[in-house]
This record gives structure tokens, sequence and C-alpha cells, in this order.
């Protein structure tokens, strides 16, 4: 039977182990004036460089486990410089790094300029990864030790959806900047999800809603949010056949946007599993990522359970 956020007590869900099947990778940031950026030779950036472990997958575990969930991560790095710096990381938040193989010969890395404005440009090189199977026979370890499987759109999550989908959890994933339902890539992580999540930026111009709307039709996802950055987040609960919005909130100054998405969706996961009402869940998750992006790095600024009730007490 597949296990609903309302099903579970909030009481019990700290037992609730999530696998977290996504990206690592190494990530630099750059704090510049603003875009465009102008040609210049050299720069002397003091304090506006700052390279940190990140990648989707590794957001979203980390802000789960700060929030009080037993994580299961998979992922694949290289076995270079920076495998020991990734797994040491991991060792030191409390997630094991045994689902974490040094497959590939690079570790992926990406580079972030952000500006003072919230603009953001990412640079992402996923190295190997997209051409690499992971283990089909440790995922399914890992997989069996958890209630709910956070599969992120990297390629090689592709082929372990069916599995997922046969074992009766549910799943949750981020198809991120989407322009069309029909979205060839996004399309079978978008079938198999029952939480789906997703930003505004790819639509140019066409209506939330109604972009919704069509995704519903053609996946029939439990949940759809989207993120609407400076206008809050979007919802549409299937169960309810209704639409909720949740408007942005500013809890601390803004240093860089970078990741706001992925906190969003961790901190709605974690609100589904504790609370078991999608509407206080994204009520949460919203105030969850405002505090977030105070942070420079995508993976920093995560609140615990107990600072996010906190806070949402605070803010209301």
């Amino acid at each position: 039977m597949t296990i609903t956020g309302r099903q579970l007590r909030k009481d019990t869900f700290m037992a609730t182990e999530i696998m977290v099947s996504g990206l690592i990778n190494i990530e630099t940031t750059l704090a510049i004036d603003g875009f465009p950026l102008n040609y210049f030779p050299v720069t002397y950036a003091f304090d506006r460089i700052n390279t940190t472990v990140s990648g989707v997958g590794y957001n979203v575990a980390k802000a789960l486990h700060t929030l009080g969930h037993p994580v299961e991560m998979v992922s694949m790095i290289g076995n270079d410089v920076n495998a020991p710096i990734v797994e040491t990381e991991l060792k030191q938040l409390g997630i094991s790094h045994h689902g974490v193989c040094r497959t590939l010969v690079q570790t992926p890395t990406s580079v972030i300029l952000y500006a003072p404005d919230g603009q953001r440009q990412i640079h992402v090189d996923l190295k190997q990864i997209q051409e690499t199977e992971f283990d089909s026979q440790l995922f399914d370890e890992k997989l069996r030790r958890c209630q709910l499987a956070v599969m992120c759109n990297i390629n090689y999550n592709r082929a372990l959806l069916a599995e997922v989908k046969a074992s009766g959890r549910p799943i949750a994933t981020d198809v991120h900047v989407l322009a069309d339902p029909d979205d060839d890539y996004n399309r079978d992580f978008m079938a198999a999800a029952d939480i789906l999540f997703l930003s505004d930026e790819g639509l140019h111009g066409r209506e939330p809603a109604a972009f919704i709307g069509e995704l519903y039709q053609r996946y029939h996802n439990q949940i759809i949010v989207m993120g609407r950055g400076r206008e809050g987040a979007l919802m549409f609960v299937a169960e309810d056949s209704q639409f909720y919005h949740a408007p942005a909130i500013t809890t601390r100054p803004i240093i860089n946007t970078v990741g706001a998405g992925d906190a969003l969706f961790s901190a709605f996961v974690h609100g589904w599993l504790s609370l078991g009402n999608p509407y206080q869940a994204l009520q949460q998750a919203v105030r969850f990522a405002s505090w977030k992006i105070g942070e420079k790095g995508a993976a920093e600024g995560f609140l615990n359970a107990k600072q996010l009730d906190e806070l949402s007490q605070t803010t209301r």
C-alpha cells in the first residue's frame, strides 16, 4: 500500500526514513555586483568566493536530515581528489556514504554567479553521470529501508523509477525549470511522481494554474507544487481538487537564492510526513526556504524541526 502523509501520525514521523537519490557535486559560488557581467581580465573577490559540497541530491538529503529524518543517500561521485571531501561531509552530517559510489572518473562540479538583487546564473558540469548506470542491487538495498523515495531528475534514476513504483513507496521529485508538460527528458519522472515540484521560471508568460492543470491531466500526481520565487508557491491537491497559494515571506535579508527550490521541496516533504496536511506543509516550506536564502551556498542555511516550528509561530 502506498503511504501518504495523511496516514502518518505526527508523533511517529521521526521513524520515516527517506531515500534520496540524486546529484552530488562540488559547488563554487561567486558574488558579483550585478548582471550583465562586463568583461575584465582579473578581479580580487575577497570573501566572495565560496566552495562547498552541494548538488540537488545532497541539498535535499542534508535538509531532510537537519529536519530530523533518517536519510539513505544514493548517488555517484568521481574516483578523484573530491571524493574524500564528499564522504567526509556526509560522515560529519551523520549520513552514510555507503550508497554514494565512486563510479565516475570525476565528481560533478558547478559554478554559480549571484547578484544582490537575487539573480543567479548556474553553470553545471555533470561529468559522466548522465551516461552511467547505478548499481541496481545497492539501490534495492537502500530502497527496502525507506518509506518514501526522493527521486531527483538525474538520468540514472530513470531506470530505477519502476522498481520504486512497484514497491508501493511514494515518489517525490522536482523537475525544476519546465517549459512543456510533455517535456521528453522529464516525462518519466513526472509520470512516476506522487509529489511533483517545479519552478515557474520556464513558463514564459503562461498562466501558472493552467500549466499545473495540464500536468495533472497528463500525470495525475497527488500533489503538484510550483515554486514562484517572489510570488511564493502555488499547489494543486488532487484529493481535494483544490489550488492553494502560499505567499512569499521575508524572514531575514536575502544573500543568494540558489537552492531555494531544493529547500522548498525538502521542507514540504518533511511537513507532508510530519503534519499530514499539505497546506500546512507548504506554509512551513515557504518559511524554511525564506530563511535558507539568507546564506551563500545552496546547501547552507537549513533550520532543524524545532527552529522551523518556532519560525512558523513568529511569522504568521
